[in-house]
């Protein structure tokens, strides 16, 4: 998935103008959401994502600095971010989104070699049950207000169920590694029937040609599927807690805002 030329510019110029008036620096600045997660549709949003690191005073202040930069949807460009130190707590919590945006296939900057770091200690303390049952949580809100109805859903719903079961799949089959954030490349991992295969790709064809709030028909394989797989979190094996992993992120952070003026 490509962006235009002329929307990747103005997105950089939003970007530029979010370090210029919040005084932060960018650290990542990645495209989430439906383009990256290989489901776009005519209509979907840029769903700009971005960590950044404040000066070092900032947080070293008796008041907590608000630790999210939020902007209004405007042309259709979404732009939001977290605060390092979010992202960090976030992360020890096992939160897939953080791993996600770290390996989304669209940037729109350079990571910062912390990224590297960062990525680094989440892969060696990485806990495939806290994934799972993270993925789980995500697909059980996603399925809340129509799994039991058999009418027609949203076609962006749909997917928003769908890739959280693909990725607790994906992790009961190896659980060794964070599972990929794009539909194609878990469709690929997860050892589907070809039906389901099939039915799959003909939805992402029909979402690519289709608004998000547009209904689309059941299909009662892909809702078998969804079903199962947010019900079996838990067989995902999980990884002993261990104490290092939260002393070697707070080294990551306390580096990281000793180099801010």
């Amino acid at each position: 998935m490509t962006i235009a030329p002329d929307v990747r510019r103005e997105i950089e110029n939003r970007l530029s103008t979010v370090e210029a008036e919040d005084g932060v620096r960018l650290l990542l600045a990645i495209e989430s959401g439906s383009r990256a997660w290989g489901f776009p549709s005519p209509d979907s949003d840029y769903d700009v994502r971005f960590l950044y690191v404040r000066p070092r005073r900032d947080y070293l202040a008796l008041s907590p600095v608000r630790d999210v930069i939020e902007r209004p949807i405007v042309d259709e460009i979404d732009l939001n971010g977290w605060d390092i130190r979010k992202a960090l707590g976030l992360m020890l919590k096992n939160n897939s989104v953080l791993s996600e945006w770290v390996g989304s296939p669209i940037t729109y900057r350079d990571a910062d070699p912390v990224i590297a770091r960062m990525a680094e200690l989440k892969d060696r303390h990485f806990d495939p049950n806290g994934f799972a049952l993270h993925y789980a949580k995500l697909g059980r809100t996603a399925i809340s207000r129509w799994l039991s109805d058999p009418g027609e859903v949203a076609v962006k719903r749909y997917f928003y169920a769908l890739r959280p079961a693909l990725a607790i799949r994906v992790l009961r089959r190896d659980p060794s590694r964070r599972p990929p954030m794009q539909l194609q490349q878990l469709m690929a991992e997860a050892d589907l029937p070809p039906s389901a295969t099939e039915e799959i790709e003909r939805l992402v064809a029909m979402k690519a040609d289709t608004r998000e709030a547009g209904p689309i028909a059941r299909v009662p394989e892909i809702d078998a599927l969804i079903a199962d797989e947010l019900t079996r979190a838990g067989d995902v094996p999980a990884r002993p807690p261990s104490e290092a992993f939260a002393v070697e992120a707070n080294a990551l952070f306390l580096d990281l805002a000793e180099e801010e003026q």
